[in-house]
């Protein structure tokens, strides 16, 4: 059994949307003060406030008269909330993500229900403290005899309102397929195989970009607080998510596509965080999703029993020789097209890059080998790994 989340929108009524409204509101301040707390706690007393001191303020707050309208919505997204600041407490203390941010109204909102807060009954749902169900578009069916274990409702920042279903599904393995591909990561060509094939890089937001702009114009020209300024938020919430959606969109199809053809599929572990200090590249990178790419591969690969290799971030995918293993000393992304100097073989850079994962990831699929650079020694690339630490190449 595989937990799998259904994405619908929905449509609420004029009484849903103000309980919704309500409830993501409450929300919203719960976790903010429940992190304003922990925040004072830390800096001014040196004390660490974990999940089960932040729920018995929140008994607290909702004695107090000031607060008595918390008692007006279902307790549990209230509890949620303060399990994903925990849970975002914990990433940052170990190292994987930032301290949390206070959450903004502005930005929309979730909450989320439990299987205490909801009913499931002949395919509708019903929220806590809502009478009616929810008119949700379903766009594709869920497994029949599937009961959703928790029901997440989200408000986008351009008013759009959407309903995630967690359910349990067994998902069937594909076919077994003797393919095999390497990828290389790029910007003009979002992605190049080891066939030869070049995938285009869309550039959603270059699209949009003139259209974003207008928007922000009109955006900054209205007076704060006023409803035209609230009007000119949503327009600019609409473009972005147009970007959003268009990218997404396309990443499911692309790796849907490789996951079904391929058994085996090799790419590079890239270090996003670091190559989005470029200010020259930053922007396209960002804009490509070289990290949402290869999160869809994996948890596809992980559903249809298919091979993800990550190959070494050290690896000399394209300076190195396909045909007699030469790595060169230099070359500059300019080069897009070489000639070894050793064997006189003309490469495309990226179609030799794509080519030399592959053999890497097939090597290291096969003999567990660890892939890193030895200078200009060919003999020497792969290597069994001595310790589960990564070690930088030598200077």
């Amino acid at each position: 059994m595989t937990q799998k989340s259904f994405k619908y929108r929905f449509f609420p009524t004029p009484e849903q949307e103000t309980l919704l409204r309500r409830t993501l509101g409450c929300t919203r301040l719960i976790y903010n003060r429940a992190l304003a707390a922990r925040t004072e706690a830390w800096y001014e007393r040196q004390e660490r406030v974990g999940y089960a001191e932040t729920s018995s303020l929140l008994t607290d707050w909702k004695k107090q008269c000031e607060l008595d309208f918390l008692n007006d919505v279902s307790c549990v997204p209230l509890q949620q909330g303060l399990r994903h600041l925990q849970t975002a407490f914990t990433n940052f203390f170990a190292g994987r993500a930032k301290y949390p941010n206070f959450k903004k109204k502005r930005n929309g909102g979730s909450a989320e229900f439990t299987k205490s807060a909801f009913k499931w009954r002949d395919g509708q749902l019903f929220l806590a403290k809502s009478s009616q169900a929810l008119d949700i578009r379903w766009s594709r069916a869920i497994p029949e005899n599937a009961e959703p274990s928790t029901v997440t409702v989200k408000l986008s920042p351009s008013g759009r309102w959407s309903v995630s279903l967690l359910v349990d599904v067994v998902i069937e393995p594909l076919p077994e397929s003797q393919e095999s591909v390497g990828i290389d990561l790029g910007i003009t060509s979002l992605i190049t195989l080891s066939t030869g094939e070049k995938v285009a890089n869309p550039k959603g937001f270059k699209a949009k970009r003139a259209k974003l702009r207008i928007a922000q114009k009109s955006l900054s020209r209205k007076t704060k607080g006023s409803n035209n300024r609230h009007k000119a938020h949503l327009k600019v919430a609409r473009v972005h998510e147009e970007i959003s959606d268009a990218r997404k969109d396309f990443l499911h199809k692309l790796t849907t596509r490789l996951v079904r053809e391929n058994q085996t599929i090799a790419v590079e572990d890239l270090a996003v965080k670091n190559m989005m200090k470029n200010r020259k590249l930053s922007l396209a990178i960002s804009d490509a999703s070289w990290g949402e790419f290869v999160r869809q591969l994996e948890y596809k690969c992980a559903w249809y029993v298919r091979t993800l290799v990550k190959i070494d971030r050290w690896f000399p995918s394209s300076k190195r020789c396909g045909n007699c293993g030469h790595i060169v000393d230099k070359l500059p992304l300019s080069v897009r097209e070489w000639d070894c100097p050793k064997c006189g073989t003309h490469h495309d850079r990226d179609i030799n890059a794509s080519k030399n994962i592959l053999a890497a990831g097939l090597a290291v699929s096969v003999c567990g080998a660890n892939i890193r650079p030895d200078r200009n020694i060919s003999e020497r690339q792969l290597r069994k790994p001595i310790s589960g630490k990564k070690q930088k190449p030598k200077s």
